[in-house]
């Protein structure tokens, strides 16, 4: 009977291991799974020479780990939502995702798309396939988190009697956006196309090229999220709110560009000193003097911030709540913490 103790003791113990044990690569070129989906080591490489500027300095080993490791999560995450999507029935049309795809061409001359694909290493199949997850990814959100938001008039009320300073303007405010094209790409400066020009030519082409875009209706956000070289692309060229002596202090070329414009509407090509072009917005322009409440524009400027907010905290908390649904193991993660992150370089 001892022995017999010892003997199931020794199996528990064995089965207690095999439990615990860490869950195996299916194999060297498989990076992360997402419910039973890998994603692979050559997805996120394709992705990393999209976005590594081929003229800027080579990155170090443990740079390019940690973008690939970044990478690595954002598609982790994209998997995860397009698994929601396809579960919801939201995954976007064919001719939906030819219409976007038509968009995008648009922008180049067939010689300048053909050379994008070549710098970024992409296909049109890879094309598609990413605005595809896009639009339904944006799909989903749009359903599970945007139409589910609501401001109401007694939020607005709160906001705006515990910020009353904010509604006592000093002096005139203007509401500019931004879309900037410079000669020289940086490296640290990222577009949702990764489109940068490379040289001067290059640059006023671009410029001409957006110019025309917005003339013939273009929405100058997407526009600048997708095209400028500029840390503000992220937010459609947005900058807020900068006073009369904040445009007095700067550029007066770029100053004399914002109080020619009416609210609404958008300069021509504005050249810059160092051989950059900039074309600016004005969104809103408000006189010195106090806002009422009862101002509609105060009432849409709050509301428009509070859902803004209100749909940032979603957001992520529906992405933390999608994750903990899913079956996620990150290998890459894995690998870079058990070498002390000596992994051999990818090229």
């Amino acid at each position: 009977m001892k022995s017999r103790g010892i003997i199931l003791a020794a199996l528990a113990v064995c089965a207690l291991a095999t439990s615990c044990r860490k869950e195996e690569a299916p194999g060297p070129d498989v990076w992360a799974t997402v419910n039973g989906k890998e994603i692979l080591r050559s997805e996120v490489e394709k992705n990393y020479r999209a976005r590594v500027n081929p003229e800027a300095p080579t990155p170090s080993h443990e740079e390019a780990l940690s973008l690939e490791i970044n990478i690595l999560d954002e598609l982790i995450n994209s998997e995860i939502l397009l698994d929601r999507a396809n579960k919801l029935n939201l995954v976007a049309s064919d001719a939906e995702v030819e219409d976007k795809f038509s968009e995008s061409k648009n922008a180049y001359s067939e010689d300048e798309f053909e050379k994008k694909l070549k710098e970024t290493g992409l296909t049109v199949d890879d094309m598609k396939s990413e605005i595809r997850r896009e639009l339904s990814i944006e799909k989903l959100l749009n359903r599970e988190i945007v139409a589910k938001i609501t401001i109401s008039d007694p939020e607005i009320a709160d906001y705006y009697n515990k910020n009353l300073s904010q509604f006592d303007i000093k002096e005139t405010q203007y509401h500019i956006a931004q879309i900037v094209v410079t000669p020289r790409p940086d490296a640290t400066v990222y577009n949702r196309k990764n489109d940068k020009a490379a040289n001067p030519a290059e640059a006023a082409r671009k410029a001409a090229m957006l110019e025309a875009r917005l003339a013939s209706g273009v929405d100058f956000g997407e526009l600048a999220m997708d095209y400028s070289e500029d840390p503000s692309a992220s937010s459609g060229g947005d900058l807020g709110w900068i006073p009369q002596s904040g445009l007095d202090n700067g550029d007066p070329v770029l100053k004399n560009a914002v109080l020619a414009l009416q609210p609404g509407s958008f300069s021509k090509v504005v050249p810059g000193r160092a051989g950059g072009y900039t074309i600016l917005k004005l969104i809103a322009r408000e006189p010195a003097g106090k806002r009422e409440l009862s101002d509609p524009q105060v009432q849409e400027g709050i509301r428009s911030m509070l859902r803004s907010r209100k749909e940032q905290l979603l957001r992520a908390a529906y992405m933390t709540d999608a994750r903990n649904d899913s079956h996620v193991t990150n290998y890459l993660a894995r690998q870079i913490v058990e070498s002390a992150g000596q992994l051999p370089a990818n090229k």
